[in-house]
């Protein structure tokens, strides 16, 4: 808990500091663009007041996602940063459409421009001012494992990139006469708009569920697969229900001796183990049996397992028990998603019981989640 308010913390400290910042660079870029009649300069300006109003939703969407569960939301209101997160890219989005409108209308009806060296300095300025705030932003982003923030200091960073375009093309009116500001200004409207578009195509993508991170998933495994009880893990789940909050499902290979008390004693063990670990929490461990001391059994399950691999599409079979007496075999395959599942059920169901005609077969069809 003390974890999470460290983090909530310096999360709001730190788009406090983002939206004084932008504020004041958004005014004084204001009051440059007009006294220079620059689109240029109006058009950072804008940017830097959708940045700030980004940092204000940002604190906003932490503050309510903060609230502790309750009997309408028993897993909590973490996602409630992803609809802030939403938000924030419809604004940019729209920041980005508006300015190309601005744009576009003053390559059509050129305006002149009159830089002074007030201007100028004020740009100078807003240049060393996001390359501070950028790699301060990203720094507190990594320290609390926020996206957003880390994401906002990656942003300020090319903001500072924009307001140099800005000033190169003032200089550039200066020494030559020929205006580009009208067309920087269209730069930087494409810019806001594509980084609207990514910032939602992120936050659509959180909300309707990725794949989780390779490297977590891959980490609980062997953490689990540590146990010397457990032979594999296989059809590893995880919900993700905001930043930091991660239920998850699993399925442990056992030894089929293992009885319902030495299971229900290794389930907490590696419950407590993955939370102290990764911090998910495993709010389910089913198990597989696999067969011991029946070389027979071994055999059948080497046989099968090269029949159902020989295809592409087969990624992955475990699970597997065979029961000699009563002529059964289960398990479970991985499937691409090149196959449909039924399909790849009925053609494997069908090779397996040409081998072993006198088995009934009984396969699962499981999803490529994770790796």
């Amino acid at each position: 808990m003390e974890k999470k308010e460290d983090r909530d913390r310096i999360i709001v400290r730190t788009s406090v500091i983002g939206i004084l910042a932008n504020v004041f660079l958004a005014a004084f870029k204001a009051a440059a663009g007009i006294m220079s009649n620059s689109i240029a300069i109006l058009l950072d300006a804008v940017n830097n007041l959708s940045d700030a109003l980004s940092s204000v939703i940002t604190i906003v969407g932490t503050k309510l996602a903060s609230k502790a569960p309750d009997k309408k939301h028993p897993l909590g209101y973490g996602r409630i940063e992803y609809l802030s997160a939403m938000i924030v890219s419809a604004i940019v989005l729209y920041a980005g459409i508006t300015s190309a409108v601005e744009s576009v209308r003053k390559i059509i009806h050129p305006v002149k421009a009159e830089y002074t060296m007030v201007s100028l300095i004020i740009i100078v300025v807003a240049v060393l001012v996001k390359l501070i705030l950028g790699s301060y932003v990203k720094k507190k982003g990594r320290d609390a494992k926020s996206g957003a923030l880390t994401a906002s200091g990656a942003d300020a960073q090319f903001d500072a990139v924009l307001s140099l375009s800005v000033l190169l093309s003032a200089l550039l009116y200066i020494a030559t006469g020929v205006s580009l500001e009208a067309w920087v200004g269209a730069v930087i409207s494409a810019v806001i708009i594509k980084a609207g578009v990514e910032m939602m195509i992120d936050t659509l993508n959180d909300i309707l569920g990725k794949r989780a991170d390779p490297e977590t998933t891959v980490r609980i495994k062997r953490l689990l697969s540590e146990e010397p009880e457990v032979r594999g893990a296989y059809d590893l789940f995880l919900n993700n229900y905001g930043p930091d909050k991660n239920y998850g499902s699993v399925h442990l290979e056992l030894p089929d001796t293992m009885t319902v008390e030495e299971v229900d004693v290794l389930t907490r063990r590696v419950q407590e183990k993955i939370y102290a670990e990764t911090g998910v929490i495993l709010t389910g461990v089913g198990v597989y049996s696999y067969n011991t001391g029946d070389n027979e059994a071994a055999g059948i399950r080497n046989r099968v397992m090269e029949t159902v691999l020989s295809h592409d599409w087969a990624l992955q079979l475990h699970g597997f028990f065979v029961d000699m007496e009563n002529k059964e075999m289960r398990f479970d395959v991985v499937m691409s998603f090149e196959i449909d599942r039924q399909e790849g059920v009925e053609a494997l169901t069908e090779e397996i019981r040409k081998l072993y005609p006198d088995f009934r077969v009984s396969i699962v069809s499981d999803v490529d989640i994770s790796d």
